[in-house]
């Protein structure tokens, strides 16, 4: 099962974990005659119930989260390739960045499922039209939160 997959499965789970039947259940006797008629959902939390679901959810996709660092070669500077990286990381849903860099390769740095970084793989390796990408050198790196919010094109190093 995809790792997109399962953290929805966990997402909607724990949201489950704070609707209004099972507070019903767990309300004292005197209370019970106190029942909601609208279906429940994230906004009948209060703040501290929130913050803690948020939290959870944080915390189970950055452990499905992983980082890699892709060193392309190969005619790929002048040609488009930043941006083409930039495209595709976007349509997959990955965060990080792209730079030239000085010895005529390209770096990419990327953040998201295995799933996702493998397809991102035989991306970089394609290239856009007018690259010809003779390798793709691929390794673990680690995750940086720098990045977490989008994937830029970053100045040559």
């Amino acid at each position: 099962m995809p790792w997109d997959a399962v953290l929805g499965m966990l997402e909607s789970r724990a949201y489950d974990l704070f609707d209004a039947e099972s507070a019903e259940r767990r309300r004292p006797p005197s209370l019970k005659s106190v029942t909601q008629t609208r279906q429940p959902g994230r906004d009948d939390l209060d703040e501290r119930q929130k913050s803690l679901l948020d939290s959870v959810i944080w915390r189970m996709k950055k452990a499905a989260t992983q980082a890699r660092r892709f060193i392309v070669g190969g005619r790929v500077q002048g040609v488009g390739y930043r941006i083409f990286a930039q495209n595709s990381a976007g349509e997959l849903g990955l965060r990080g960045y792209v730079r030239n860099r000085r010895d005529g390769r390209v770096e990419v740095f990327a953040m998201g499922t295995a799933e996702k970084l493998r397809q991102f793989s035989k991306e970089l390796e394609k290239g856009p039209m007018m690259a010809r990408v003779t390798e793709v050198n691929e390794e673990p790196a680690t995750v940086d939160t720098r990045y977490a919010d989008s994937f830029s094109v970053e100045y040559t190093v």
